[in-house]
């Protein structure tokens, strides 16, 4: 999308759609990397204030990791990524009043249930909790978010085949293949009980953002548009 502020209001009305926020992927492993972080949050920060938007999601980058050790990172790596993140924080809700939150996501340094407790432990920002992500390693999403569910705020709804996830888990298939396999399957179809998910997010008087995300197979039979106005039927049906 283009970053030109009037330019991207006038492409957003040409198709009736709002502006809710902005992910940005970053190498929190390198903290080298931390003046680049903060300058390109910036930019995303008054884009975003410009346009009325008010999320900024931050993750991590896992095409940063060297093959078989996706998101592995030492105590002085994790520390960095902490010490960023709060920068992070302070800089985006500090100074522009936006919320950011962090996406654990696959392959990085804060995927599993474990990293993310201790990402919430040593650090103060909410999550974009993603319910794919997470039952990607065969982890409850419901479970976990009734366990931290004050600090999420920002949801992706993404659906995992079981029958590919469980190639992945037996090592028959990698990470980094299991997306073109069709591990995120359509929101009907998956391992993940959306229907269960939606319901606490209503009961707890959820009011942050909910994405639908789907990522697309290689071998697909349906279209990206045909994939999403199948999503959008099924959340219609719950929402009924």
């Amino acid at each position: 999308m283009p970053k030109d502020a009037e330019l991207l209001r006038d492409e957003l009305a040409k198709r009736g759609l709002t502006l809710i926020g902005a992910t940005h992927v970053h190498t929190f492993g390198d903290a080298a990397s931390a003046p680049v972080l903060m300058a390109t949050l910036r930019e995303l920060s008054t884009l975003l204030k410009t346009l009325g938007a008010r999320h900024l999601v931050i993750m991590d980058e896992s095409n940063w990791y060297p093959a078989g050790k996706e998101g592995v990172l030492d105590e002085a790596g994790w520390q960095g990524l902490v010490g960023m993140i709060g920068d992070a924080q302070k800089l985006v809700e500090g100074e522009y009043g936006l919320k950011l939150s962090f996406h654990p996501h696959i392959g990085t340094a804060v995927e599993k249930e474990a990293q993310i407790d201790r990402l919430l432990a040593d650090t103060e920002i909410d999550l974009c909790f993603d319910t794919g992500h997470h039952a990607f390693w065969d982890q409850d999403p419901v479970a976990y978010m009734e366990k931290v569910f004050p600090r999420i705020a920002y949801m992706h709804l993404k659906n995992v085949d079981p029958k590919v996830r469980a190639r992945v888990l037996a090592g028959e298939l990698p990470v980094a293949k299991s997306y073109g396999a069709g591990v995120m399957c359509p929101l009907p179809d998956g391992a993940v009980d959306i229907q269960a998910v939606m319901r606490l997010l209503a009961e707890r008087g959820f009011d942050g953002p909910i994405v639908v995300e789907q990522d697309v197979a290689e071998n697909a039979k349906e279209t990206p548009l045909q994939l999403a106005a199948r999503n959008l039927i099924y959340m219609e049906e719950i929402a009924e």
